[in-house]
């Protein structure tokens, strides 16, 4: 009896077997197929509509010539009637190249989690097709990193609301590549750690393969016409020059605006580590371009990202001060500084006439008090006008820097000023790279960092060995952190002048000022300088 019901059993098993390999229907239920979420919203829902629009605007954009190999993308995800014509000089670079694998990061609008996204499931699907997720590859990259995981988050609908900024890339890659694997990911969370986590992962696993990665972002929101264009030029700037570390900076204080800014950031990790240096922007507009609506816009660019043997400087003309614009910044250096410790308010200065001082720069202001260090502090990243980050930077080296007590109105006599103006900051991959006397030196691991300034070394007598080490222990780090593959070294130059002479007394006193919520923090621990 057992025998004959074992028989029956295994019977209607082969027959359940059969049916679901012969049904495409079923077979495809036991699939995880993330559904179109804002077809007919962000773009037209029926497949030859939306072939036709994704056609046009792909055969409108201009298509320049790139000289070296084409290593990743940025591009916008609104809805396309803002954004799709942007978008399209981006993916038009596309067309006549063949991709196994594209990999697409996009930010998080709905949901927030500290990891980046790798969609656990098997394909994304749009009104034009399904794309097969590349799950042996994203199962190798979640292995790379703790900050990296196979998850649903960022990709499934949450609070009703279905994430859009991966799914509206997908159209133009389908008519300008046709088939290709997709590794979607999803940033929960953006700041310096989890971009390099994912930038440093996708750099190993993407090398020697025939992959693209397309970074999907807008840029500022709900600004003015020409306030946005102002910012976006900046954050744009920032990407051209391939100074990613302030613009991860500057988008995590929200001095810059871009949604998808830690996408943008960790591609450009990984650009640079697979031998990309130049970042090529293809188009810029904003909503008020296609709406005629000045009012309120959100800003638009696509970039592409390149191979070439050399960095391409994006400064046709490299900064620099004359001698009357470094008294001006020094002079200004003095009366922040007495401003601030006798009457115990900002200085407020009046707007320079000069446009380089109305340039934003990071920069830094050493006091010293008969040849010894008073005080130093900063700002590394561009924040502010010249003019004003030097004025903040010399009432903070006088007052906040914890290394030292306030100064007092007797020592301002006494006090001497060096003004240091930095250039962006360029990784390190070789620490034969360093120049003494050149360069000055940011270390960063995790969340800890720290600076030093290109004189440091010069003065202290120090070898490349010792500057590195001292960098190390500025960031609250081991001595030999440098050597390690979790660490990041930044190099960059200044301008560093002193003063030549007592100037004449400022005698225009502005207004108080609150004190800056960008205020520069305080130096770390284990140096001697800043």
């Amino acid at each position: 009896m057992r025998t004959k019901l074992r028989r029956v059993f295994l019977a209607l098993l082969a027959i359940i077997v059969v049916q679901l390999s012969c049904n495409p229907n079923l077979a495809d239920d036991r699939s995880t197929i993330r559904q179109p979420a804002v077809a007919g919203a962000f773009y037209p829902a029926p497949p030859d509509e939306l072939r036709q629009m994704v056609d046009e605007f792909i055969a409108q954009a201009t298509v320049p010539q790139l000289q070296g190999d084409l290593v990743a993308l940025v591009a916008p995800h609104a809805g396309y009637i803002y954004s799709g014509k942007v978008a399209a000089h981006s993916y038009a670079l596309l067309k006549g190249r063949k991709y196994e694998r594209v990999v697409v990061i996009a930010p998080s609008h709905y949901e927030a989690f500290d990891f980046s996204s790798v969609y656990s499931g098997d394909a994304y699907a749009t009104p034009l097709g399904t794309v097969p997720v590349d799950k042996e590859f994203a199962a190798k990259l979640v292995r790379q990193s703790q900050l990296i995981q196979l998850s649903t988050r960022g990709h499934a609908p949450a609070q009703q609301q279905g994430e859009h900024a991966l799914e509206v890339e997908l159209p133009f890659l389908q008519r300008t590549l046709g088939d290709f694997k997709l590794v979607p990911i999803v940033m929960g969370a953006q700041n310096y750690e989890i971009e390099r986590a994912l930038g440093v992962a996708l750099a190993k696993m993407v090398a020697g393969t025939n992959t693209l990665i397309v970074a999907s972002s807008d840029l500022s929101h709900y600004h003015t016409y020409d306030e946005a264009s102002k910012m976006d030029h900046k954050t744009l700037q920032a990407i051209e020059r391939w100074d990613y570390l302030s613009l991860s900076e500057n988008l995590e204080r929200r001095i810059w605006e871009a949604c998808g800014g830690g996408p943008i950031v960790a591609t450009m990790i990984a650009a640079e580590r697979l031998g990309a240096k130049q970042a090529r922007i293809l188009k810029y507009a904003n909503s008020g371009d296609s709406t005629g609506d000045h009012s309120r816009v959100v800003g638009y660019g696509a970039v592409a990202f390149i191979k070439s043997e050399n960095r391409v400087a994006a400064e046709e003309h490299p900064f620099s001060l004359d001698q009357k614009e470094k008294d001006t910044l020094v002079a200004l250096a003095r009366k922040s500084v007495e401003t601030a410790v006798t009457q115990t308010k900002m200085y407020e200065p009046p707007a320079p006439e000069s446009s380089a001082l109305q340039q934003e720069r990071g920069a830094f202001v050493t006091l010293k008090e008969k040849g010894q260090l008073r005080g130093c502090i900063g700002l590394i990243t561009p924040q502010k006008a010249l003019y004003l980050t030097v004025r903040d930077a010399a009432a903070y080296a006088a007052l906040e820097d914890p290394r030292f007590p306030a100064v007092n109105a007797s020592e301002l006599p006494a006090l001497e000023y060096e003004v240091s103006v930095l250039t962006p900051f360029h990784h390190v991959y070789d620490v034969k790279e360093v120049r003494l006397g050149r360069d000055g030196l940011l270390m960063i691991q995790g969340r800890n960092q720290g600076i030093l300034l290109p004189q440091v070394p010069v003065e202290q007598g120090w070898d490349r060995k010792t500057f590195l080490d001292e960098a190390c222990l500025k960031a609250g780090l081991p001595e030999k952190a440098w050597q390690e593959e979790s660490t990041d070294i930044f190099a960059f130059s200044a301008i560093v002048f002193q003063e030549r002479k007592r100037p004449e007394p400022v005698t225009l006193d502005g207004p108080v000022l609150p004190k800056s919520k960008d205020q520069p923090g305080p130096p770390g621990p284990g140096s001697q300088r800043p």
